[in-house]
């Protein structure tokens, strides 16, 4: 009798051993244990939430390489397209030929675009009309749009950019604006707005600090308050793309995103100024 005791007690413990291998194959395993990397590359106006949603998300998952990598949006669905990383993040909407390439649309959350002019400008307020005349070339003076008279120096992003994809969009000027500078990432134009006397720009909301001023648009003040109620028309999603739906991708990235659409999630990126989507 005891040594069938001890059949039954081995056989059981087979038995329990098989119950949680199978549970670690299908993904169950208990929170903090996953390991391996996921890699995500493109928007720089997503870098904030990006930083520090790779922050927290190594806090849960310790053993998790998450990086990311700043090539602009339409750098970034190329590269989740042709398998160089696992997430593409994009400051726009995805294009048609993108989605037809099988890209999938994943949007995390909500951004407003600022228009910041330097702190020394004495203009707060814009029209959609006039900020659409700035960008167009017709209004080159500050004079003409209630300011001092002074030239404006008309600063954008470089072609590729989501966020100048968004604005041009949003405002319907796509390929028609007329810029000083064209440059090649969110801090660039923030750095180059504070330091040129008459420099207009356009800028994720969640970038804007005390070395520029940030205008109101129609009246609304550029706030998440103002996107919600609808009062404040600049903004656009923040997309994190994947090849083929959330569902078809490999663990890691299925439970990152299991994590940014969560409330824990959702207010990581309320944290850095954006909207949650949830």
């Amino acid at each position: 009798m005891k040594k069938d005791g001890l059949f039954v007690g081995a056989y059981a413990l087979m038995v329990i051993a098989g119950i949680l291998a199978g549970c670690s194959k299908n993904g169950t395993e208990e929170p903090g244990k996953l390991s391996g990397s996921v890699s995500m590359s493109g928007s720089t106006s997503m870098e904030k939430f990006a930083n520090v949603l790779c922050e927290s998300f190594r806090e849960q998952y310790p053993d998790v390489n998450l990086t990311v990598e700043f090539t602009g949006s339409s750098a970034g669905v190329e590269s989740v397209l042709s398998g160089k990383c696992d997430v593409g993040n994009s400051s726009r909407n995805l294009k048609e030929e993108e989605k037809s390439g099988g890209a999938v649309e994943n949007i995390v959350a909500i951004d407003g675009i600022a228009i910041v002019v330097d702190a020394e400008n004495k203009v707060s307020d814009l029209t959609k009309e006039q900020l659409t005349e700035i960008y167009t070339g017709n209004i080159k003076n500050w004079s003409e749009a209630g300011g001092e008279n002074m030239p404006i120096v008309v600063i954008g992003r470089e072609a590729g950019s989501g966020t100048r994809g968004a604005f041009e969009e949003i405002l319907k000027i796509e390929d028609a604006c007329v810029y000083a500078n064209e440059l090649d990432s969110t801090g660039a134009v923030m750095a180059k707005v504070a330091s040129t006397p008459g420099a207009i720009g356009y800028v994720s909301l969640d970038a804007v600090d005390e070395s520029v001023t940030a205008v109101k648009l129609d009246g609304a003040e550029p706030t998440a308050e103002n996107i919600k109620a609808g009062t404040y028309f600049l903004n656009r999603p923040f997309v994190m793309a994947t090849k083929g739906e959330i569902s078809a991708q490999n663990e890691l990235v299925q439970e990152l995103f299991r994590y940014i659409y969560s409330e824990d999630g959702q207010n990581l990126a309320a944290s850095v100024g954006l909207i949650p989507v949830n």
